[in-house]
């Protein structure tokens, strides 16, 4: 959600809610990566249930990563994505669901969000490039030194979008990645996987909604369910919220700031692009061994406990001496819609709301008003009350003068602040040049009698030498500052207000940075007028089209609470590709966006303005850009469909979720029969197979099958000889169209225990806290001495600066050459190569992973990870196991499910002997052994 700063001001103002991940790392033994044996309890003391990953949030840091090394190509990019994900399963060790959502065809209005970020990412690095080429040349003018130009594609990120070649690759590397898990990775074993890739319609996170939402809403879900949804976005914060699901956690990267950024004219470390000044790099090692490497610290995880969120919100949002029972879960709602304010994907937030500036505080405030005037909430159910949203909104406008000249007052003061420093700063500076050696500056009284003057005249020259060289410098550097500030100038002379070096003349008291062109000014009397002026182009006066805005707005509000309109994937990257990126469109469709005589040229400028609207970055404003006109778009789209290949017609239609599972899973077998039968009928899944899931399976086209081969589509990875996994089409339980999904939390289910004590109410105002590890308040945490701190630096200085004979450490591979299984899952002890007709697990039991004992019988019980190890885990661990094992379990259709020991070496008959529905019949056209 275009939310900026919320993490940040929920994060400050709910401190609790914060837990930093705690993550087993993989050990080596004989020079063999020995991976975690993710089917063991889960390090931070708590059990999940299911793991969501929103992929759009992984697959674009690992394609084009900010602080290291970019892949060298596109199966570096896959092997990337394989080992995030990994690593998000061995932290969070789901045991029931894994769910994997790309984004699909995404809804008109967020279509219009995505024009408006592809069009400014291609116009930027146009802009980029052209800068970077200036600054190459005046670099060489001034004599300096750059390293030769490497000469590579540009990864194009706006191929991350539905329709493109690099999404279909994508899901084909992810299918064959679940299917090479579930074979070799004994924590995958017993999960239910499903993959929702970007062919089917709608954004990541909005997919994993619904799935949970349509689940919830059977007889036999599980209210007990713990959910854990990975992604960076703060819309995820308010989704998980709508759910009113008990149990339900975030997991995502913890921002780091100011994190070294290579330059991306020389490549070193420790200043921008924009003030390089062309030195030659320092050697780096005896041998200059450490050329190529930037210093990288791994990114960690944190976990967002929405329970103790909730904790916190239902102390704030109490409302006494209502006339009417106060109702937390409708107060949640309401608390969601009213964050739509400070801004979401679809509409632009108001200009009086900011976040930094208090905005959800103010609305809360305002909010409890109302309820207590109307005697009413503002949502019900995802339906909104228009004339009490109506009365927020007043509230807001009669602050709205106040608000904006507060803004205005901070800024200015902000401003004096900065330019009182920078002067303080620069009287405390030392001299320009400071000689060394025998005229290098004394103490007084720091030599008890004069030192003859030695070689003098050698001396002398070194200093005048020395100090030219540092004035060169800082002409060179003020020049180019002043070039970047005016934009090009003639290098060959001067221009006026430029002094013969090169520097514009300024007032001391001057502004460093070019003020934006505002020409609404918010913080001044007539501001309505020259905004409506400035941006719809019409008179303050005319209520007619203010109330057309008033009311589009609101119906916006409404559309967001509700979600969902669709279109095909090529059409979606006609409307929101630039024409730069056509290179990932049929070539007739390319035509259309570059052509001069094309109909709909006029979809695709070149050039375009951006608005600020009232912000000082031009990432914070909104591209002006010409609305796309669907009737016409798919007017001119109707000449070029008919040149489609048949490749490109199979990437441009709908396509369906996937669910895999390994011949471990109960539900495996029954899949196995509808292959055998060749079923072409849709057919429900029988709840007590996959812990309350239910939903229609269908034939794939191009299945995953047990013990059969699967194909490696990267040539790094080997392929699958005889695969554990089964894969069927999906489909999500429907519903009848005028069904309401009831906002409540579930009947059955147990709240969490209370996890916030008095003191942490007041936390948030007393400065840096540090976040709690794993969710076990607890737990004793470890102090080194200074002993143990100079070990520890001794070892790793030894494993990072060693190279060649000097080297003690084990041997470092490249940034992706750690790739996990296929490959290190066969060596070593941890499985012997494959051998004829022998299933995987057969040696993974063998080697270090015993088989689960059967659990005693229950609804929806845990598999027993591990064995008895689990049983000693559980004992030594204490409460936060027992809650998670013992919890009760079902819904108002509870069930009891019988997991089969079985000898995976044989092929079993049927899936259930004690099954009370009617099995597809058999036929001979897929061989099983």
């Amino acid at each position: 959600m275009g939310v900026p700063a919320f993490f940040r001001w929920l994060s400050r103002k709910y401190a609790s809610i914060i837990v930093n991940c705690l993550e087993e790392k993989s050990k080596e033994c004989n020079g063999v990566q020995i991976p975690v044996d993710t089917s063991k309890p889960n390090p931070n003391e708590v059990e999940f249930d299911n793991l969501y990953l929103d992929m759009n949030g992984i697959i674009h840091p690992c394609t084009h990563p900010e602080d290291k090394p970019a892949p060298k190509n596109e199966d570096e990019m896959m092997v990337a994505i394989f080992e995030y994900i990994d690593r998000l399963f061995n932290i969070v060790r789901p045991r029931r669901v894994l769910y994997m959502a790309i984004d699909g065809v995404a809804p008109r209005a967020k279509m219009n969000q995505q024009r408006s970020r592809r069009f400014r990412a291609s116009k930027e690095g146009v802009e980029l490039a052209e800068e970077k080429q200036k600054m190459r040349e005046e670099i060489f003018q001034r004599g300096g030194y750059l390293p030769p130009e490497e000469i590579k594609e540009r990864f194009d990120s706006n191929c991350i979008t539905p329709g493109t070649e690099f999404m279909d690759n994508l899901a084909k590397c992810l299918r064959y990645y679940i299917a090479d898990r579930l074979t070799n990775d004994p924590g995958w074993r017993t999960i239910t996987v499903f993959l929702s890739d970007a062919s089917v319609p709608g954004e990541g996170e909005h997919k994993i909604m619904d799935f949970i939402r349509r689940q919830r809403a059977q007889p036999n879900h599980d209210p007990n369910t713990h959910h854990c949804l990975c992604g960076a976005d703060a819309d995820l914060i308010m989704l998980g919220l709508a759910t009113h699901e008990p149990n339900f956690t975030i997991i995502r990267e913890e921002f780091k700031p100011n994190k070294p950024r290579p330059c991306g004219l020389c490549g070193q470390i420790g200043h921008e692009l924009k003030d390089c000044q062309g030195v030659a790099r320092e050697k780096k090692g005896e041998h200059d061994e450490f050329a190529d490497t930037i210093p990288v610290s791994e990114q960690e995880f944190i976990f967002i406990r929405l329970s103790v969120l909730r904790e916190y919100l239902e102390r704030e949002l109490t409302m006494a001496s209502l006339p009417f029972p106060f109702n937390f879960e409708r107060s949640v709602d309401d608390w969601v819609f009213m964050c739509f304010f400070v801004g979401n994907d679809f509409l632009p937030h108001l200009p009086s709301l900011e976040i930094r500036e208090g905005a959800i505080d103010r609305l809360v405030s305002i909010y409890k008003d109302v309820v207590h005037k109307t005697g009413g909430y503002l949502t019900e159910n995802g339906f909104v009350n228009l004339e009490r949203v109506e009365l927020i909104m007043q509230a807001v406008g009669v602050a709205e003068d106040n608000i904006f000249k507060k803004r205005k007052d901070d800024e200015e003061n902000f401003k004096r602040r900065m330019k009182e420093k920078k002067k303080r700063m620069k009287a405390e500076q030392g001299p320009a040049y400071l000689p060394g050696g025998q005229f290098a500056p004394q103490a007084l009284g720091g030599r008890d009698r004069p030192m003859p003057v030695q070689n003098a005249r050698h001396a002398a020259f070194d200093m005048r030498m020395q100090g030219n060289r540092n004035q060169q410098n800082r002409d060179a550097a003020s020049s180019l500052k002043a070039m970047l500030k005016n934009g090009s100038k003639d290098s060959a002379g001067t221009s006026d207000g430029m002094d013969n070096r090169g520097v514009k003349r300024k007032a001391e008291d001057s502004d460093s940075e070019p003020e934006p062109e505002d020409n609404v000014r918010l913080w001044e009397e007539g501001w309505k007028q020259r905004y409506y002026k400035n941006k719809f182009d019409v008179d303050e006066t005319d209520e007619e089209f203010r109330k057309k805005v008033v009311k589009s707005y609101v119906e916006g509000l409404c559309w967001v609470l509700r979600y969902y309109y669709q279109f095909k994937p090529l059409e979606q990257l006609m409307g929101v590709f630039p024409a730069a990126s056509g290179n990932f469109l049929p070539e007739t469709w390319r035509a259309l966006m570059s052509n001069p005589d094309s109909s709909i040229i006029d979809f695709y400028p070149d050039d375009f303005a951006i608005d600020l609207n009232g912000k000082k970055y031009a990432w914070q404003g909104v591209a002006l850009l010409p609305f796309v006109d669907e009737r016409r778009l798919r007017g001119a789209l109707a000449d070029v469909y008919p040149d489609l290949t048949t490749e490109e017609i199979r990437r441009n239609s709908l396509g369906s979720d996937v669910v895999f599972v390994g011949k471990s899973h109960p539900l495996c077998d029954f899949i196995k029969e509808l292959y055998s039968s060749e079923s072409r009928e849709g057919t429900e899944i029988p709840a007590e197979l996959c812990h309350g899931i239910q939903g229609t399976l269908n034939l794939d086209e191009d299945p995953i099958l047990p013990d059969k081969p699967v194909e490696s589509p990267i040539p790094m990875l080997r392929d699958i000889p005889y695969s554990s996994a089964v894969g069927i089409k999906f489909k999500d339980p429907q519903y009848e169209g005028g069904h309401v999904f009831k906002a409540v939390v579930l009947p059955g289910a147990k709240m969490p225990n209370k996890v916030l004590k008095p003191g942490d109410w007041e936390r948030s105002n007393r400065g840096p806290w540090k976040p709690q590890l794993g969710f076990n308040p607890n737990r004793q945490q470890v102090h080194l001495d200074q002993s143990a701190f100079r070990t520890l630096g001794h070892h790793v200085n030894r494993y990072q600066q060693g190279s060649g004979q000097h080297s003690q450490g084990p041997p470092r591979g490249g940034q992706y050459s750690n790739a996990p299984p296929p490959s290190v899952y066969h060596q070593g002890n941890y499985r012997p190569p494959l051998r004829d007709h022998q299933p995987p697990f057969q040696h993974s039991r063998q080697h270090g992973f015993p088989r689960a004992h059967p659990p005693s019988q229950q609804q929806y019980p845990r598999p027993q990870y591990g064995g008895q190890g689990w049983d000693r885990a559980v004992q030594a661990q204490g409460s936060a196991y027992q809650h998670n094992s013992q919890r009760g379990r079902g819904g108002p259709g509870g069930y009891h499910q019988h997991p089969q020991h079985r000898d995976d070496r044989r092929p079993q008959e049927g899936y259930n002997s004690a099954r009370n529905y009617a099995l597809p019949p058999q036929t001979r056209r897929y061989n099983w052994n």
